[in-house]
């Protein structure tokens, strides 16, 4: 595995479901992944389908040397079910120097907790999948959304039908403080639209706004 920090080189640790997903489609993009986990059967699994595999309990700091791991610039902790070992994982590997670590966590106490020791981004794949689902569910026309922060979200909605077949200059969109960036149509993406451009029934528009304006503009109001 690596000598040098390369940005298309991933450690991966924790091969569950969510760290195996991750670590096959980082090969499937072209990057090399070493994958990390305490349970042979897990490392037997993919051994074949990433660069490489290792057994180490990977709260153990001198295990992690032995794999070389200080030459990854990202390593992702998908330890799921055992807190303190996640915990222990990312505490290490800030003592390592490791410059960008992303961690997988199951609630937002754990999330905060991990930030504090450490982390530079964590992941919550099971809340934020319910969460945009909820809003799949509530919003017209919702299909998905970003959280940029503070306050604001990028989210692909359809079309309105407040701007089918209206210039976007004239559609009111600005008035509800609510942009757009690109439109989907079909196979195509159309970046930063004119004002003159007229939506379709069947186009998707990636917008940009506060929450509350976007449900505004999908609402119709």
């Amino acid at each position: 595995m690596p000598r040098d920090n390369h940005t298309n080189e991933f450690a991966v640790i924790g091969l569950g479901r969510f760290g195996a997903s991750l670590a096959r489609t980082l090969v499937n993009r072209g990057a090399a992944v070493l994958g990390i986990d305490r349970s042979p059967e897990l490392v037997q699994q993919i051994a074949d389908e990433i660069t490489q595999a290792a057994v180490l309990d990977a709260t153990n700091e001198a295990a992690l040397r032995e794999v070389d791991i200080t030459a990854f610039q990202t390593v992702i902790v998908a330890i799921g079910s055992n807190f303190e070992a996640n915990l222990l994982t990312t505490v290490a590997l800030r003592e390592m120097g490791i410059p960008n670590i992303i961690c997988k966590a199951l609630n937002l106490r754990q999330r905060d907790i991990l930030l504090k020791v450490g982390a530079n981004r964590v992941v919550l794949p099971e809340y934020e999948a319910g969460h945009r689902l909820a809003l799949e569910l509530t919003i017209p026309g919702m299909l998905g959304q970003i959280e940029l922060g503070p306050g604001y979200v990028i989210s692909e909605i359809k079309a309105p039908e407040r701007v089918i077949g209206i210039p976007l200059g004239r559609s009111g969109l600005r008035r509800l403080n609510v942009n757009v960036l690109a439109v989907k149509r079909g196979d195509r993406l159309i970046v930063s639209p004119a004002q003159e451009f007229v939506p379709q029934p069947e186009d998707v528009l990636v917008v940009i706004g506060q929450p509350a304006d976007i449900e505004r503009c999908t609402a119709g109001a």
